[in-house]
């Protein structure tokens, strides 16, 4: 999985993730988040468009970060996966309905 990030207006930190988001880099992920916190940076876009992949370790890491951001006034919204494979994690465990997910990283950024 490669991790790429970036601050936006209004203090919003843009993670960008590809291929796999599983049990082997959910720890990065979270390491990406919590040190994002530790900065201030509470408000976080996540792109999962190019994520092929995602398990339960991923999920997890989603959530945490979420509910992290949350504790201290921020917050955590998702591009979702273009990958149907991906895409049909979040829809079966119903957080396709938990966390915000839109098409691209503008509608996040214009919208936060």
């Amino acid at each position: 999985m490669d991790i790429l990030t970036g601050s936006h207006e209004q203090s919003v930190m843009t993670v960008t993730l590809s291929g796999r988001l599983d049990a082997l880099e959910a720890a990065a992920l979270r390491n990406v988040l919590d040190q994002a916190m530790s900065d201030g940076l509470v408000n976080l876009a996540i792109d999962l468009s190019d994520v092929d992949f995602v398990d339960s370790a991923g999920l997890a890491a989603l959530v945490k970060g979420m509910k992290d951001a949350r504790t201290v006034g921020g917050d955590v919204k998702l591009v979702s996966p273009e990958s149907a494979d991906a895409m049909r994690v979040f829809e079966l465990t119903k957080f396709d309905q938990v966390f915000t997910m839109v098409s691209d990283i503008e509608d996040i950024l214009r919208n936060w």
